[in-house]
């Protein structure tokens, strides 16, 4: 894609000179523009959008100070290099702080301009892909959500290695999105139209993790009754996102620093490699660095997983998002339920606003879920939601349907346990839509555990279920 340049001078020679100067070095466009006043029609009336604007300060009418006053006010997101006479660095200065992202003095070294120039063009490049890539994380399928700064930086750190095969350590607290962050990566990748395949490693035992990620012949075990293809072949010319990275042993983390390496896997029990393009994506909300020191983790297989690292903040350290996520959970958990659209009211945001959200975005949805089940009219008021006005998590305690101090201990023990069961595992089915094996796996139990406490507390997975439309 061409590159299209505006450079603003009044000085003619000066116009033709950059054009001559640029065009054929980074292969790019440039029109020219020879005062404020013409620049902002041509931008105004352009079919394409420009990637950048160069502009000398000193011209007659409307300077470069003008015209940057009025580029940042229409066009907030466009970088602009302001051009300068050598000794007025001064101004130029002052135009960097105006909101300009670089400054070239006049008369000017051609490696000089190149330089700086293919360093503006770097940053609306990022810019632009930072706005393709929230565009996409709107998508209901890529649910990642914020305005914050230090959201902004995570959507950069996206778009930076999106393109590329580099293998990604995404590291954040629980339910802080590392999920929904591996899935942007590669749906903005070249391999979107390719499988993306999720490994949940710690639910699943060791030996049983090796065959499932690697595959094997049929005889190297036990009931290996066939050849069986592991999730690295499936994954071929893919992603593979392994959740939870840290909780895998010595022994695959070796298996897996060869396929890192080599790109190739071994199956159990065969004697020949096979070869796999795959882009890996690990995630872990465990200290790494001190799993290395404590000998759990090796050292050479964290450096080759984190060649680019995305740090996804606490929900506490973003809290600006919290209105707009709640925006959005509110909206897509209304319609998963089959319930009339709900909204907050003003005490239940201000509630969340306050409230510590130490399990993150996750826990933030799980109230949200249960407020929308328990709300009988069309706003979630304080009453519907288990965070007492202190903003302490209560959902143990909250609507047991009688004072607490006139149970006995049996009975408010069972009570507090019945609530306790209800609120957390009607969330999980909610999320999962009453499928017990993905509710199982997300409360890290057996299925017939599950199955056990679901049969005791009369909890139906029935009550979960998406209904078909119309009905």
């Amino acid at each position: 894609m061409t590159t299209n340049i505006l450079v603003v001078d009044d000085e003619k020679d000066m116009t033709r000179l950059l054009q001559r100067t640029l065009e054929p070095e980074l292969n790019c466009r440039v029109t020219m523009a020879f005062s404020g006043e013409m620049a902002l029609n041509i931008l105004g009336l352009a079919d394409t959008a420009f990637d950048l604007v160069i502009s000398d300060i000193r011209m007659p009418g409307m300077d470069g100070f003008d015209l940057l006053e009025q580029l940042k006010q229409k066009y907030p997101d466009l970088t602009v290099v302001m051009l300068t006479a050598y000794g007025n660095i001064e101004s130029a200065v002052a135009g960097i702080k105006k909101g300009a992202y670089d400054f070239i003095a006049k008369p000017f070294e051609q490696d000089e301009i190149i330089f700086k120039i293919q360093k503006a063009l770097e940053r609306s490049q990022l810019i632009s892909e930072n706005r393709r890539l929230q565009k996409a994380c709107r998508n209901e399928s890529l649910p990642l959500i914020g305005q914050s700064p230090v959201m902004q930086k995570v959507f950069e750190k996206i778009a930076l290695v999106a393109d590329s095969d580099v293998t990604v350590l995404i590291t954040g607290e629980s339910g802080t999105g590392k999920d929904l962050t591996a899935k942007s990566i590669h749906a903005l990748s070249p391999r979107k139209n390719k499988p993306y395949i999720p490994v949940n490693c710690p639910t699943i035992p060791e030996h049983i993790l090796e065959s499932e990620l690697f595959g094997y012949k049929k005889g190297a075990f036990t009931n290996a009754y066939r050849d069986k293809t592991g999730l690295f072949q499936e994954a071929d010319h893919g992603t593979i996102f392994l959740d939870e990275i840290g909780d895998v042993g010595p022994t695959i983390q070796t298996k897996l620093l060869r396929v890192i390496q080599e790109k190739e896997v071994k199956p159990l029990g065969d004697t020949r490699v096979a070869h796999v393009d795959v882009r890996i994506i690990a995630s872990t909300n465990q200290d790494l660095q001190q799993k290395i020191k404590d000998k759990e983790f090796r050292e050479d297989f964290f450096y080759r997983l984190s060649v680019i690292t995305i740090e996804l903040p606490p929900l506490r350290d973003r809290i600006t998002d919290i209105p707009l996520l709640c925006d959005h959970l509110v909206t897509k958990n209304c319609e998963k339920l089959n319930k009339p659209t709900k909204h907050l009211s003003e005490n239940v945001m201000d509630l969340f606003m306050k409230h510590p959200w130490q399990g993150n975005v996750r826990e933030l949805e799980n109230v949200i879920i249960q407020g929308i089940l328990y709300a009988t009219s069309d706003t979630i008021q304080l009453a519907d939601i288990p965070i007492n006005k202190n903003g302490a998590n209560d959902c143990a305690c909250m609507n047991l349907g009688t004072d607490m101090e006139q149970l006995t201990y049996k009975e408010a023990k069972e009570n507090t346990l019945t609530q306790f069961n209800h609120n957390y595992i009607g969330a999980i089915l909610s999320m999962t839509e009453g499928n017990i094996t993905q509710a199982a796996r997300r409360c890290a139990m057996d299925r017939q555990a599950l199955q056990q406490i679901m049969k005791r507390y009369a909890i139906d997975p029935e009550k979960y279920r998406s209904k078909p439309s119309g009905t």
